[in-house]
């Protein structure tokens, strides 16, 4: 159900931004086929020989406000630029990078030279004032379409880098705390934790068979939750859906089991402060210490109850793949003797 939400949220933004798109182009928002009237200072005399010189653009806030409909914002009193020639010799007025800019030549900028942060046009229909410190003109930026399907795409493959990033991150965790809880598995530490918390989790879920290892990476995620040990318990939460699976006859379908350890974690209690908390706050963690307490045992208690709840419904109880006793079928051996 989850993944038909996130899809029909994709899909509204989709055509949310492409009817936003069209609206611009119908409206011609950025007026792409008109130059900008404007007007160029120079420090020096004008000098078409030159490859780049100095200057400040100044544009009319009240032709500014005219020229793209808008009643809110104005450009600046001036603002430094270059003025440089193309290949082909046409002008070309490129404003300093970070420029703060109105709505929407800030969106022109973003939309036609991001990596860079400048807005940059070409200079039409010059006209040099007679001592060359001053020209009148239009400024011309290149056509601007489709700015938000732009930014979707844009927000998608920078989230995609995050993710890929966080994942690699993650590898490290696992495989520290994975090959910990091996050790402690060996070790026996796991099994005398179980031994221990056992009385508190098996009401909790009854369905997974005492001895079962999914109890024991249980408890290890639980206990690191309560220590504060975000780190951990993520790893530990992981192996435990994994052993959980294990015990599902209905892979594609969640056990009580299963949404009982996930309301944990998502409603757990934190009897230490994560580090992260101690590092930003140092002494003050004291004061927000006990509402934080407080507040995460009153949500673990809402979760616990919400959990066992859902699961005595007659709508959930049917489509529990543990109901009627069902259990993951024995693996038989196929191998023959004599």
């Amino acid at each position: 159900m989850l993944n038909y939400i996130w899809a029909g949220l994709i899909i509204v933004s989709l055509v949310f931004a492409l009817a936003s798109d069209v609206g611009d182009i119908v409206g011609d928002t950025y007026r792409n086929a008109d130059p900008l009237p404007v007007r160029i200072e120079f420090e020096r005399p004008f000098d078409a020989e030159a490859p780049r010189q100095a200057a400040r653009l100044v544009v009319d806030p009240i032709a500014f406000r005219q020229f793209y409909g808008v009643t809110d914002g104005a450009p600046e009193a001036a603002y430094e630029a270059t003025l440089r020639a193309t290949a082909d010799g046409t002008p070309e007025l490129v404003l300093t990078e970070d420029a703060t800019l109105p709505a929407p030549l800030d969106v022109i900028r973003d939309a036609t030279n991001p990596r860079d942060n400048i807005l940059q046009g070409t200079l039409q229909n010059v006209t040099i004032s007679a001592d060359g410190t001053a020209a009148t003109g239009g400024l011309q930026f290149a056509p601007v379409r489709f700015v938000k399907m732009g930014a979707i795409t844009t927000a998608a493959i920078d989230f995609a880098e995050v993710a890929v990033t966080i994942a690699i991150g993650l590898i490290g965790v696992l495989v520290l705390f994975l090959g910990l809880s091996k050790i402690a598995e060996d070790a026996g530490i796991i099994h005398a934790l179980v031994k221990l918390v056992r009385p508190v989790l098996r009401p909790l879920f009854p369905d997974i068979p005492p001895d079962h290892p999914a109890m024991g990476m249980i408890a290890l995620n639980l206990a690191a939750n309560v220590f504060g040990l975000g780190n951990a318990a993520t790893p530990f939460g992981i192996k435990a859906m994994e052993e959980l699976q294990t015990l599902n006859p209905e892979p594609d379908t969640a056990t009580d089991s299963m949404a009982m350890l996930l309301a944990l974690n998502t409603a757990s209690v934190q009897l230490i402060p994560p580090i992260t908390l101690i590092a930003i706050l140092g002494i003050e963690t004291n004061n927000v210490y006990f509402p934080i307490l407080f507040t995460t045992i009153g949500s673990l208690i809402v979760a616990i109850l919400a959990a066992k709840g859902l699961s005595k419904l007659r709508r959930y109880r049917a489509t529990n793949p543990n109901r009627d006793g069902r259990t993951v079928p024995a693996v038989v051996s196929t191998d023959s003797e004599g």
